[in-house]
């Protein structure tokens, strides 16, 4: 049994942050109903790196964190649709929702609307800056919280100036902050019985993945410095070019710094390195930096991995994802899992599903991303409405 089966979660975002906190708990064996516009999908639909998927709106993007869901249709605009919404958040357990300012509200479906349904509801809303403070009502994606937050003046390298993360990190951070509160927050309805309403921001989200950084401009006043692949005090924490590519070393604390120049033979250094107080470690910054730069210029990026590794020295060669994803490593991992069907072409067979394992009921992917609309009629029977009443739902153009 997964820790979720038996909770039902209305699934009212789109994108990424929303989307990818609520397939957390789908994987986890929730009951998840995404609810989307019949006229107005969730973008992601259309974003993909095969056009013919993104025609069909069964996008890449979409998929990567929608699987295990159902899909439902809904005109919450109409009257129709407003019952059947009513009648769905009293069979739940949680709301999710990222629509912009109070657009919600103003459909009826507030946290106060909604709880007036049902009192023992959670009530989850995610947003770029929360929904208090002077910008509560302003959009946000990724990128803007990184501008925002400081995060791209603290990447990238002085030469290049403020560098956003590529990847969305801040989306699917945010994603992963709301899915623990939801966690949270079921464990302590158990207990008391009521609902509760979530607040969650991307920016504050932002922050906690910076943590350290915030701390320490907290306290000395001073933001931290972007430099690139090469830290500014331990020549043992950077990239170094090999003789086929790059290798990242994470030589951090002084063992496994003598560690890694007892690797490249060098014992005298080695020694004098466990002999030499943590704070005075940058003193021999260039002095180290030459030394490690000579040896490793000598062999492949991968022959220094293997051998500072078994070194007991935290090292990577920078590969492409590509490359990671075909690394054995990977596939003794239970993090990426078949896709339950592979429906149209372009479709990848595996899916990422979650970070961690259990020794039982392990989050796993039971369905696969569902198609705009797919279980409208599944859904709405299971509530109670008639074939017949579906039918004209349908013509309304409630559903």
């Amino acid at each position: 049994m997964k820790p979720f089966e038996g909770i039902r979660v209305l699934d009212l975002t789109h994108v990424l942050a929303g989307p990818f906190c609520t397939f957390q708990l789908a994987v986890l064996g929730a009951d998840v109903i995404k609810i989307e516009d019949p006229d107005n999908p969730d973008m992601t639909r259309e974003e993909s790196v095969f056009p013919e998927l993104a025609g069909a709106q069964y996008g890449t993007y979409f998929l990567a964190q929608n699987a295990g869901k159902r899909a439902i249709t809904l005109n919450l605009k109409s009257e129709e649709g407003h019952a059947i919404m009513c009648r769905l958040i009293s069979s739940a357990d949680v709301l999710v929702q990222n629509y912009s300012g109070d657009a919600l509200e103003k459909l009826g479906f507030g946290y106060e609307q909604a709880s007036a349904i049902n009192a023992r509801l959670i009530y989850c809303s995610l947003t770029g800056f929360g929904r208090t403070g002077p910008k509560a009502n302003h959009p946000a994606y990724d990128v803007v919280i990184q501008a925002f937050s400081g995060l791209m003046a603290a990447n990238g390298s002085g030469e290049a100036g403020p560098t956003r993360v590529g990847p969305p990190m801040v989306d699917y951070g945010t994603g992963a902050q709301a899915a623990l509160a939801i966690s949270a927050a079921l464990f302590q309805r158990q207990q008391s019985g009521i609902g509760q309403k979530i607040d969650v921001s991307m920016l504050d989200a932002a922050f906690m993945l910076m943590s350290a950084s915030v701390t320490d401009t907290i306290a000395n006043g001073k933001p931290p410095q972007a430099h690139g692949n090469i830290h500014p005090k331990y020549a043992g924490y950077r990239t170094y070019d090999t003789k086929d590519g790059l290798l990242m070393v994470g030589a951090w604390t002084n063992r496994q710094l003598s560690n890694l120049m007892k690797a490249l033979g060098e014992e005298q250094i080695s020694q004098e390195i466990l002999d030499t107080k943590r704070e005075n470690i940058a003193l021999s910054l260039e002095k180290h930096t030459d030394i490690i730069t000579r040896h490793l210029t000598t062999r492949t990026a991968d022959e220094w991995e293997l051998a500072l590794n078994e070194a007991h020295v935290p090292a990577a060669r920078v590969r492409t994802v590509d490359e990671a994803l075909n690394h054995p490593q990977i596939a003794s991992r239970q993090g990426l899992q078949a896709n339950p069907e592979v429906r149209l072409k372009g479709v990848p067979a595996k899916l990422p599903v979650a970070a961690f394992a259990y020794q039982h009921g392990s989050p796993s992917l039971d369905r696969p991303p569902p198609t705009l609309g797919e279980h409208t009629s599944e859904i709405l029977s299971e509530i109670g409405y008639s074939d017949e009443e579906i039918a004209e739902l349908r013509i309304a153009n409630a559903i």
